[in-house]
């Protein structure tokens, strides 16, 4: 059973047309689905002390999540309020809280006794990523973010690279994925949206070109929010346990689909003004994009 701490970024998803919020953001996602896919899952993170931090912390522990790294600090919980457009999930605006922090001996011990770390952009732990990689395996979201002289600069350091494709080309994913590969990381994996995704790896282990597609399942859209971490957590947990790359990305499909049917990334929501926090002078008006 691969043991899995997601680190990083976390966030209440608040949406303000429907008075609700939900637990998210990429780390605290992987992590809760990589539980769901059997792992042992931690996470590691700060949150304030406050109704959005204390469903945060409730959501993880429902979840089978080990919340002993969690902080819950002076200070109010990451935020971000969604619009939802034909199913499509919008981030309007974000507020970054208390969520900010820097990787010390703590988070290292962490990263040298999981069997991998996983890292999204969003968590403003970049700087860190030499030697988080150097204590243990470590998985990268890049979402958007992937410049030539960003994949240059990371995949090297990535068991698992992870991309956000800006179409649903499965051509353009293969190319993107096998150029990560090449670039030095072990595994690329980039998301498509309704275009499905692509794996690619070793073609001694994947087969053919190296890259593998699998397109996604059919499903009534509700919310697209969390599909691409579902897709990442089970495709990590597969590969850690040594199951065969295309077992795991139809695994992983099937289980983005089931996300995308529901509100939120994992569920857990809660209702009320509590949901909506307002904007201080730690916003941003950057959208997520992961």
């Amino acid at each position: 059973m691969a043991s899995i701490i997601g680190m990083g970024d976390n966030v209440v998803d608040c949406y303000a047309a429907l008075d609700q919020y939900f637990p998210g953001g990429n780390c605290v996602n992987v992590a809760v689905f990589a539980a769901r896919a059997g792992a042992r899952a931690a996470y590691r993170g700060n949150v304030g002390r406050d109704a959005a931090g204390a469903r945060i912390r409730s959501a993880l522990l429902a979840e089978g999540v080990d919340v002993a790294p969690l902080r819950m600090l002076p200070g109010r919980t990451a935020s971000c309020r969604i619009a939802l457009v034909d199913g499509e999930r919008v981030f309007v605006e974000q507020d970054l809280g208390v969520s900010r922090f820097t990787v010390g001996a703590y988070e290292l011990h962490l990263a040298r006794t999981n069997d991998a770390v996983h890292v999204g952009q969003s968590s403003g732990l970049d700087a860190a990523l030499p030697t988080l990689a150097a204590a243990g395996r470590l998985s990268y979201d890049f979402s958007l973010r992937y410049d030539d002289a960003r994949i240059r600069g990371i995949a090297p350091l990535c068991f698992l690279a992870t991309f956000s494709g800006r179409t649903g080309d499965a051509g353009a994913g293969r190319e993107l994925a096998r150029r990560a590969v090449a670039a030095g990381a072990e595994w690329a994996l980039v998301t498509l949206g309704s275009g499905g995704a692509v794996l690619a790896g070793d073609p001694g282990r994947v087969g053919g070109d190296g890259a593998v597609h699998r397109p996604s399942h059919p499903v009534d859209v509700v919310d697209t929010l969390g599909a691409g971490d579902t897709l990442t957590a089970n495709v990590l947990v597969g590969l850690l346990d040594g199951e065969a790359p295309a077992a795991a990305l139809e695994r992983a499909a099937r289980r983005a689909a089931e996300t995308c049917a529901r509100l939120g990334a994992f569920g857990h929501p809660a209702h009320g003004p509590a949901g909506l926090p307002p904007t201080n002078d730690q916003s941003t008006s950057t959208p997520r994009t992961s």
